[in-house]
């Protein structure tokens, strides 16, 4: 049994694959909300005082992964705003067991509209010089991790506005479902 969410955490937390928009969509829906907003990779380069490129360069995925690791902990337990994880976060199994029982809404892209939102992958380590072929490897690794930590999945193709909008009225009818649920006799 997963343990007790905290009153501190995120109202929503976003996953899904580089380019779904989950940066974007998080900040929209963190304004709707009237709540903060945070990107576990933007937060990672803040402690780091360095790009994810170059934390990549430094230290490898897994000096990166620890970072991120840690990150995503802390926000999970005490951040209450709206939480954008990383593409590769969910590929950690403490941070998958983390994300039960919060409101975790998945983004689906398709590999166009990612490519389109990616270009060549500048910045991106595991994407870089082959975007598009690489896009499509990490996504079917990660698809099954995707799928298992969220509550439910928007499609993210279209205007990323209209996808916020969509993703506040799935958290907004689990919400109601929730208050009902604790409501019958």
């Amino acid at each position: 049994m997963a343990a007790p969410v905290p009153a501190t955490a995120p109202a929503v937390v976003l996953v899904g694959p580089p380019g779904a928009g989950k940066t974007t969509v998080g900040q929209a829906l963190a304004a709707r909300l009237g709540l903060p907003f945070r990107d576990t990779d933007t937060e990672v380069e803040r402690r780091a005082g360095r790009s994810v490129a170059e934390i990549f360069a430094a230290r490898g995925e897994a000096g990166f992964r620890s970072l991120e690791r840690e990150a995503v902990r802390e926000s999970l337990a005490g951040f209450r705003g709206v939480l954008a994880l990383g593409g590769g976060a969910v590929a950690d199994a403490s941070t998958r067991a983390r994300l039960a029982g919060h409101a975790v809404v998945r983004l689906t892209v398709t590999a166009e509209t990612a490519t389109e939102r990616i270009g060549s992958g500048a910045g991106r380590p595991l994407l870089a010089d082959a975007a598009g072929a690489r896009w499509q490897a990490l996504v079917a690794a990660r698809e099954p991790w995707y799928e298992r930590v969220s509550r439910a999945s928007v499609a993210a193709d279209g205007p990323l506005a209209e996808v916020a909008d969509a993703v506040l009225a799935v958290v907004s009818a689990a919400d109601r479902a929730a208050d009902g649920e604790g409501r019958s006799a």
